[in-house]
């Protein structure tokens, strides 16, 4: 469906005050006879009125509030929990460690002051050290690990500050049953962090709500771009209302958008008309740092939030540095990190891992070594000539899920592929027997690459092994081949199967651009929700 409006071959952004939009530049303002005819081609600034003796009016005495309100009643939610978390890891602890606790308990008549310091004033000491590291701020709260990173810091800080308060006092507590209530408080907030974000994601998936409405700004390549990235995570909240195109209606022409598009607009008009409480500038649009600053200033006291999406994408944030040389902000792209403790730390992870997992997993390896024979006579294992790190061939280890002469067969079944890659792929695939079917659902089939883990050919997350047939990878695709393939990674806890080549190739690449081990544990803990959930596994 194409859902275009608009009026106007102009481009141009306009940020002007005022409570409806502007009309298009080709058509007669005010709708009637005697109309003028309005070009807009930047952001503008209305000038102040007159009693303002040229003065504008602050941000900060303006009634602001925040367009999007979703956030308010789930922060107020967090601090209720935080709190309670705090108090139950208080009694907890001193429930457990009664005879310890007593000690400093005797002597007083009135353990008030000591129910107090334990279930009012420590906890809200925590809710004290979250708010200063911004464990609250909206920007951090319902996606990403910064919202825990800041949890953790806020921990070390009330570890810190009960170490000072006890040093200084002299008081004779527990060590054991400070600790307790201490690691105690900051698990349990983990933990209904991390359900509060849970129901949060479901609420935006079902129903759509507790997001950002978006206004895309830019040129029509650079918005739908943006659109399909934002999109594809509904658990963010970004939702993508309206666009507004920076180089003309014309651009959009007989295009297919899936949402409106408009052009020649007054931005915070438009942003009023589509219910917007975000506007997002897109590439270029960027670019022009005097424009941008006075579209800030224009959203200034209105509640409406800015964030820019620059042409330098999949590259994450611990790789981009911001450094202002003489009021100029530079932005500063570091080299991937593919060296150094962190990657020595991921190889001792792979191989210890590996080790410990064919260990334990030797009792199903045998079950399902019976289920394949029984199955299909043949080999338990298939091997298979993969590229590896640096383009170096290696034979992949995989339970066997299809019947011996699968290879024979292939070439009658090239038409039926429903993959656009390298791989062939079918979502019924006549060559795989039932129990190997079962096999690929559950992901068992992959396990033995844990021996590739063994050896340093493969590792615990990374790229997937492509095929050795050809052995020649032009383009981006090469770039993979920095890093050693992986038995789960970022296009697998994605969308697997169902993903095409192209955004397949984009994750991987992403993820060789900015990998840490605190990303490979992540994707470990993402990959176990989605072998549970068996999503495009076939």
């Amino acid at each position: 469906m194409s859902a275009q409006a608009g009026a106007s071959p102009q481009p141009g952004l306009s940020a002007e005050s005022g409570a409806s939009a502007q009309p298009a530049p080709d058509t007669p303002a005010g709708g009637g006879e005697g109309g003028t005819l309005r070009h807009v081609d930047s952001f503008e600034i209305q000038p102040p009125a007159p009693h303002t003796n040229g003065v504008p009016r602050s941000a900060w005495t303006r009634s602001g509030r925040r367009v999007s309100r979703w956030h308010r009643p789930y922060t107020a939610v967090l601090v209720a929990l935080d709190f309670g978390a705090a108090a139950l890891a208080s009694y907890f602890a001193i429930t457990s460690f009664a005879q310890a606790m007593a000690g400093f308990t005797k002597g007083h008549d009135d353990l008030f002051w000591f129910r107090m310091v334990a279930y009012v004033l420590l906890p809200l000491g925590w809710l004290i050290a979250l708010w200063g590291h911004g464990a609250y701020d909206r920007r951090y709260l319902g996606i990403g690990a910064d919202e825990f990173k800041r949890v953790v810091r806020a921990a070390i800080t009330v570890t810190a500050s009960v170490s000072f308060v006890a040093f200084a006092k002299k008081i004779d507590l527990s060590r054991l049953s400070v600790g307790t209530a201490l690691i105690g408080a900051l698990v349990f907030i983990l933990l209904l962090r991390y359900g509060s974000r849970l129901i949060l994601h479901l609420v935006r998936r079902r129903a759509g709500q507790a997001g950002h409405r978006m206004l895309l700004v830019g040129t029509l390549p650079e918005t739908l771009e943006v659109y399909s990235a934002v999109t594809r995570s509904p658990a963010a909240g970004l939702v993508p209302v309206a666009i507004h195109i920076t180089d003309g209606y014309a651009a959009s022409r007989g295009i297919e958008t899936p949402v409106p598009v408009h052009a020649g607009r007054d931005i915070l008009g438009l942003v009023r008309e589509v219910g917007a409480d975000t506007i997002a500038v897109c590439g270029s649009a960027s670019a022009e740092p005097g424009e941008l600053r006075r579209l800030a200033w224009q959203l200034e006291g209105t509640g409406i939030d800015l964030v820019v999406a620059p042409q330098l994408t999949d590259i994450a944030g611990p790789r981009v540095h911001i450094r202002p040389i003489e009021g100029l902000p530079l932005l500063h792209v570091e080299e991937p990190t593919l060296s150094g403790p962190a990657w020595l730390a991921k190889n001792l992870l792979d191989r210890v891992a590996a080790a410990v997992g064919l260990v334990l997993l030797v009792p199903l390896f045998i079950i399902v070594s019976l289920g394949i024979r029984i199955s299909d006579r043949g080999p338990v294992f298939f091997r298979q000539p993969r590229v590896g790190h640096e383009g170096r061939t290696f034979r992949v280890w995989k339970f066997r899920t299809m019947y011996t002469d699968a290879e024979e067969r292939l070439a009658t079944l090239r038409d039926l592929n429903e993959s656009d890659g390298l791989l062939f792929k079918m979502k019924q695939d006549p060559r795989v027997f039932p129990f190997g079917r079962f096999l690929r659902a559950t992901s068992l089939d992959e396990l033995p690459q844990l021996l590739n883990v063994l050896v340093g050919e493969m590792s615990l997350v990374g790229p997937r092994p492509l095929p050795a047939d050809d052995g020649d990878f032009l383009g981006d695709v090469r770039r993979r081949l920095l890093v050693r393939p992986g038995i789960t990674g970022l296009w697998q806890v994605s969308g697997r199967s169902d993903l095409s080549w192209d955004e397949a190739v984009r994750l991987d690449l992403y993820y060789v651009d900015n990998w840490s081990l605190a990303y490979d544990l992540s994707i470990l803990w993402r990959t176990v929700g989605v072998v549970l959930a068996r999503k495009g596994a076939y």
